[in-house]
Formats: structure tokens, C-alpha cells, sequence
């Protein structure tokens, strides 16, 4: 027995030390070059598996760095780069390295001057001596000294794309690759997120929690209440009133949203999500357009009547559809911890559980009621599923003429 447990916990370390190592080898601290270069400063970069080693000499102002991008293959090129007037991608002067067809590596400066830049190689604004790199075929180091600006205190960007034709391509727009920036001070060694990059993710979190607050919760639950309420009368004219506060409310606060988007559109002239952004514009026009319908509306016992209800209900529908597809995409731009994901994937589907038993009640009552009536037919002058007239989006109850 006593050989069987000396067993079981030789295993027990055996496996804690399996997933401890791995771990350990992702931290900057637990890092050994093989060169056994040492550095006396290091942080981990919050984004696409990157960290950087330095030591700086206060005296002479010069920095001796080592830049690690980890998992990261032959078919990618990395940087890693400072920026001497902004927070972001254009200013910025890199070192850049991939690997060539022939198996050799390629270290370079090159200044960014604009968006949808192809790194090509250039001077940089300060010194950069010794620069070179080494692949170890899932992590690209680029070695260099170089000569920070601003006393040490400066903005950083590090990033990683495509080759294309052996040459660096376009870098992805979402998610990590738009938010790999920050400051760091070779001296102090401290680094963090840059002021510019977090007023920005606020801006790009506000705009998403509007959006999936008006557009993908607040519209469902207004159709919900259009569709299924006023099949009681004793909800009459109520759920006329809260149909148009909740489809009111959510227009306003996504037209906030919106707003926001075009915002942050602007202020990033070299990232577009197309879809995205197609999508949205879209859902503004024809939410505006659903709104202003209202002042069209006919009275219920015109002619006309039939016809605007059909596509007062089938722009409605389409508006919710639209939302939804489009939410999610906004997710995987933001790239959020999956807990938000989880929790709106969790009220959609609560919104479309809670459709399916109203409408089921709502044949129930309709079938109940044309029984006690005498008849299967619906009566004269009523249409819709609910027995009464159905008029969704933005309809007045059905005692109004």
C-alpha cells in the first residue's frame, strides 16, 4: 500500500511540475537566452505572446533590448517599435524581423509614416546599433541597442503580420493586433497601457455595451411586447405604450451607440471592419426609417392599413436579425473576456425561450377564444396570429380607429 501512494504522488508532482514548466516559460523573468545574454530589467507584454528584456545605462542614455514574440511562425514577420510623438501605429519607428525563403533571418529598421504601411526599410529618429535576430522556429528575438528618446520614457508598439511574396503584408485589424501598445520607461522600469490606448478601448467598450443594449436587447423585448402582450385585453392599450417606450428607448441609445462607432471610425482612418460598419449603417437607416414610419401610419380601418403593417413588421424583424449578426461581430473585434459573450448569447436565448412559450399561449388563448365564439373564423375585421389586429412595431390598440 505504501508503495502504491509513493507511486500515486510521484505521478501527482510529476503532473504539477507538466503544467507549472510550460506556464513558468511564458513569464520574461523565467527566461533564459540561449546565449545566456541577461538583461536587468523585463515586462510581458499584455498581447500576442510578447515580451521585452533590457538594460539601460542612464549614464550614456543607451538601451541594450531583446524583443521575444512567441508563438509565431516562419510565415510572419514581427516588430517591435517606438513612438517619439503618439500612442499609436503612425509615428512609430521599428525594428522589424522575419525569416527569408532561404532560412536566413532579416532585422531592419523602418519608419511608420502611415497606415497600411509595408515596412519599408528606412532610418529611424534615433540610434540603433547591433541589431539582428534568431528564430527558433515559434519565437523570432530581435536583438538591438538603441538610444530612447524622451529620457527613457516612451510610447511603445509591437505587432506582428503576414509575408506575402516574402515581404511583410498587412497586419490583422482586430482584436490583440489593435491593442498591443503602451508606454515603458527604460529607467524606472515600469511600463503599462498607453493614455491614448485606454481612452480608446473605453470608447470602443461604450460603444459596444450601447449597441448591445438598444439594438440587440431592448428591440427584441419591444417586438416581444408588440407581438404578445395585447393578445390580453386587460393589457390594453398598456402594451401599446410600453412597445413604443421600449423601441423609443432603444432607438435613442443606439443612436448614441452609433454615433460612438463613426467616432471611433475617425479616429482610426487606417482600421475599417467593413461588415461591420456596412451593417451598422444599415440598422441606422432603417430603425430611422421605422420611427419616422410612425407619422405615416395609416388608421386601422384603412385600406392601406394591411400593407403598412407587413412592412412595418418585416423592417422590424429584419432590424433585431441584423442586430444580433452584428453584436457578434462587434465581439470578435473587441475581443472581451467570453464571460460577456456567454452572458448576452445567455439573454437572447432567455428572449427566444420566453417567445416560443408567449407564443404558444397566444394560439392557446386565440384558439380558446374563437371556440367560445362559435366559430373558426376569425372575426370580421381582425387578422394576425393573436386574433387581433396585428400591427407590431409602433401599431395602436386595437379599440382605436
Amino acid at each position: 500500500m505504501d508503495s502504491f501512494l509513493k507511486k500515486l504522488l510521484l505521478c501527482a508532482a510529476l503532473l504539477v511540475l507538466s503544467m507549472v514548466a510550460p506556464s513558468s516559460a511564458q513569464t520574461c523573468s523565467s527566461y533564459t537566452f540561449s546565449n545566456n545574454k541577461l538583461f536587468s530589467s523585463c515586462t510581458d507584454l499584455p498581447y500576442l505572446s510578447s515580451f521585452l528584456h533590457w538594460t539601460y545605462d542612464s549614464a550614456t542614455g543607451t538601451a541594450q533590448i531583446a524583443y521575444r514574440h512567441a508563438s509565431v511562425d516562419t510565415s510572419k514577420w514581427v516588430a517591435w517599435a517606438i513612438n517619439p510623438t503618439g500612442s499609436g501605429m503612425v509615428g512609430a519607428q521599428s525594428l522589424v524581423a522575419y525569416q527569408q525563403s532561404n532560412g536566413t533571418m532579416l532585422a531592419y529598421t523602418s519608419p511608420i509614416a502611415a497606415y497600411q504601411t509595408q515596412l519599408q526599410e528606412g532610418s529611424l529618429s534615433f540610434n540603433v546599433s547591433d541589431l539582428s535576430a534568431t528564430s527558433t522556429g515559434s519565437e523570432i528575438i530581435i536583438f538591438a541597442t538603441i538610444v530612447p528618446p524622451n529620457n527613457g520614457a516612451v510610447n511603445q508598439v509591437w505587432q506582428d503580420g503576414p509575408l506575402s511574396g516574402g515581404s511583410p503584408s498587412v497586419h490583422a485589424t482586430t482584436g490583440a493586433n489593435v491593442q498591443s501598445m503602451g508606454t515603458l520607461n527604460f529607467a524606472s522600469g515600469q511600463a503599462g497601457s498607453s493614455g491614448g490606448s485606454n481612452s480608446k478601448i473605453r470608447k470602443r467598450n461604450t460603444h459596444g455595451v450601447l449597441n448591445a443594449v438598444s439594438w440587440g436587447i431592448l428591440l427584441p423585448i419591444g417586438a416581444i411586447i408588440a407581438r404578445y402582450l395585447k393578445v390580453s385585453k386587460a393589457a390594453d392599450p398598456a402594451w401599446f405604450y410600453l412597445h413604443i417606450a421600449c423601441q423609443t428607448s432603444a432607438y435613442i441609445v443606439g443612436v448614441a451607440g452609433w454615433a460612438t462607432g463613426i467616432k471611433l471610425g475617425s479616429d482610426s482612418p487606417g482600421i475599417t471592419y467593413s461588415a461591420h460598419r456596412t451593417i451598422g449603417i444599415v440598422l441606422f437607416c432603417l430603425g430611422t426609417v421605422q420611427v419616422f414610419a410612425l407619422l405615416l401610419r395609416p388608421k386601422k380601418d384603412h385600406k392601406f392599413r394591411f400593407y403598412w403593417n407587413v412592412y412595418h413588421h418585416s423592417i422590424g424583424y429584419a432590424v433585431i436579425i441584423l442586430s444580433i449578426i452584428n453584436i457578434f461581430k462587434g465581439f470578435d473585434i473587441l475581443n472581451p473576456d467570453k464571460k460577456w459573450k456567454h452572458a448576452y448569447i445567455g439573454v437572447i436565448a432567455a428572449l427566444g425561450c420566453v417567445a416560443v412559450a408567449l407564443e404558444g399561449f397566444t394560439w392557446y388563448v386565440v384558439l380558446k377564444r374563437r371556440r367560445s365564439q362559435g366559430g373558426s373564423k376569425v372575426p370580421h375585421g381582425m387578422n394576425g396570429s393573436n386574433g387581433y389586429n396585428h400591427n407590431g412595431y409602433g401599431a395602436r390598440p386595437h379599440q382605436e380607429a
